[in-house]
């Protein structure tokens, strides 16, 4: 987890150099005072004087001059420091990423080779099936071994055993699928350059096996990773610093998802002097601050610091703190204020020095929306069919329970700004519109919504349909004809778009879902805010692998339900 220097990062002046010279021979103003005590607006401390560079030292610089009265100095905050990528990690979070990835990689292994071998059995049983390539006769034996081979290599390539995204996200998944495309589109290439006709019956077993079991491996191992977290295993030790309002969102962000591989060890802040931080119901001990962030680390043995926010001192402290981490191999993580851009829409490109990050401007039409779409209708129509018993049983129960009709009517907002009549189960009394004035003011819900625990409202039938979210299965109608997605932003009421903000308006740039990231992050539990949040989340940063992981993970929530009522 060795970090580079930062791109873009100023040149140093070293010893030796002509007087005003940097390390690349620019000359640096001659006028500027000297440099001693501190260092106004980056690190404060004292300096130290350098001694001069050993004369082998291969350095360019400019034309000869006289000796510099005053030799450049660093500030405290850096030392004399071995060559970097000599250190070695202080824990055993780098031994244990190795020995994951190695796992990750014999899995792989397993499950393309098991699945090109499956493949040839079931299209060629065990007769060896010849191949003319060109001029050259193989048989399909050979060639599993080479597509295996092939498929391994496109896996390293595209980097889907990195620890940086394994075991969370959907990243990791995505580089798979994204890897196994890329793998048939090459041997596609190839059949037309090296004029040989592959059975398309042997790759249609191959390749839907293929990517099918190494999404399920990794799942599993996923499964497992994530369960030892919960333990406190196999997490990365890290020190958060910066200003404590920053310090806090970061930490918060960490504790709120399980699945994240941080273990928060120390804070090191900026500013006010502490001696704990409490962030939600945990008090976090302040280790440092910025100017000795670096041997905080060391006694800690953490494995990286986090930079949550902007620091005094700006890129060049971000630039120094870097350098000194280097010895250790502690890998340096910047935080960044875009908080709903995801990381497939951030590219980075270095102009001469200058970093430049791309953000991509999110997509609210186009190809993607018609894939979108397609598996909507899919998804919804099998559903739909599948259901019909479901629907039917429901439906008995909800007549049988209460007065009034079975399926209840609602207008909702869509994408848009387009109203729409959404469909639910009924799960209240036939008159709960008209006894919601006489709720408001026990609303325990934050915002424009309203909620209530125990509304009285609901029914016996009713309540255990909301928990497990039966009574929401009606919307499959509203999928297959448009007006929603499978996956989307919550539907709103008209009352509760009225009293929108700007920014809240953005929700309604793509269609309400029956499921989303409100779903899977706690529901009902989920105060105003943190929705608005997850759903502006979702509007810029959808994907359909990213669909199919929240339908997943839907249905994993509808088996242990969480804050719904």
């Amino acid at each position: 987890m060795q970090p580079g220097l930062l791109p873009g990062a100023p040149a140093l002046e070293v010893p030796g150099s002509p007087a005003g010279a940097d390390i690349m021979g620019t000359p640096f103003p001659t006028d500027a005072p000297p440099l001693s005590g501190q260092v106004s607006g980056h690190v404060s401390g004292p300096l130290r004087t350098l001694p001069p560079a050993p004369a082998s030292a291969h350095v360019r610089t400019a034309a000869p001059a006289a000796p510099p009265a005053e030799a450049f100095v660093f500030p405290s905050f850096t030392k004399r420091r071995p060559f970097p990528g000599t250190g070695q990690s202080r824990s055993a979070a780098a031994a244990w990423a190795r020995k994951y990835s190695r796992i990750i990689t014999v899995t792989d292994a397993v499950v393309v080779f098991a699945a090109a071998l499956a493949g040839h059995l079931a299209w060629f049983g065990l007769s060896p099936a010849p191949l003319h390539i060109g001029s050259v006769t193989t048989t399909y034996l050979v060639f599993s071994v080479i597509v295996g081979s092939g498929w391994m290599l496109a896996l390293h390539v595209y980097r889907s055993r990195d620890s940086r995204i394994t075991g969370m996200g959907a990243d990791e998944y995505k580089r798979v699928v994204n890897a196994s495309v890329m793998l048939l589109g090459g041997l596609a290439l190839a059949s037309v350059v090296f004029q040989f006709d592959v059975s398309r019956g042997y790759l249609g077993l191959v390749f839907p096996a293929g990517v099918g079991g190494l999404v399920c491996s990794r799942w599993l191992l996923r499964q497992w990773l994530q369960a030892q977290r919960q333990r406190g295993r196999y997490l990365f030790k890290v020190v958060v610093l910066g200003r404590a309002r920053d310090v806090r969102y970061v930490v918060h962000q960490i504790n709120a998802k399980s699945k994240a591989a941080y273990q928060v060890v120390g804070v090191a802040l900026t500013g006010k002097k502490r001696t704990w931080l409490d962030v939600d119901s945990t008090r976090l001990p302040v280790v440092s601050d910025e100017q000795t962030v670096v041997d905080a680390v060391g006694r800690l043995r953490a494995d990286a610091v986090i930079v949550a926010g902007p620091t005094k001192g700006g890129s060049r402290y971000v630039q120094e703190l870097s350098w000194e981490l280097e010895e250790s191999s502690t890998q340096l993580i910047l935080t960044t204020g875009l908080t709903n851009v995801a990381g497939p829409r951030i590219h980075s490109r270095p102009v001469e020095g200058l970093p430049l990050m791309h953000v991509e401007l999110p997509q609210y039409s186009g190809a993607k929306h018609v894939l979108k779409r397609s598996l909507d209708v899919a998804l919804s129509g099998a559903a739909l069919l599948a259901l019909i018993p479901v629907f039917l049983i429901l439906a008995v129960l909800v007549r049988r329970d209460s007065p009034g009709p079975v399926i209840f009517r609602q207008k909702r907002v869509g994408r848009g700004g387009e109203v729409f009549e959404m469909l639910k189960f009924r799960s209240m009394v036939q008159t709960a519109e008209d006894d919601l004035a006489g709720l408001l003011d026990r609303n325990e819900s934050s915002g424009v919504l309203f909620k209530m625990q125990h509304d009285p409202r609901v029914t016996r039938v009713g309540r255990w349909m909301r928990k497990y979210s039966l009574d929401e299965l009606p919307q499959l109608w509203n999928v297959f004809l448009g007006h929603m997605s499978l996956v989307g932003p919550r539907p709103p009421l008209p009352r509760e778009v009225a009293q929108y903000g700007n920014r809240v308006h953005r929700r309604l740039y793509i269609k309400p879902g029956l499921t989303g990231m409100w779903q899977i992050n706690g529901r009902s539990e989920l105060n105003w805010k943190d929705g608005v949040r997850l759903d502006l989340y979702y509007v810029e940063n959808w994907s359909l692998a990213g669909d199919l992981i929240i339908l997943w993970r839907t249905v994993q929530m509808l088996r242990r339900p969480v804050g719904a009522y």
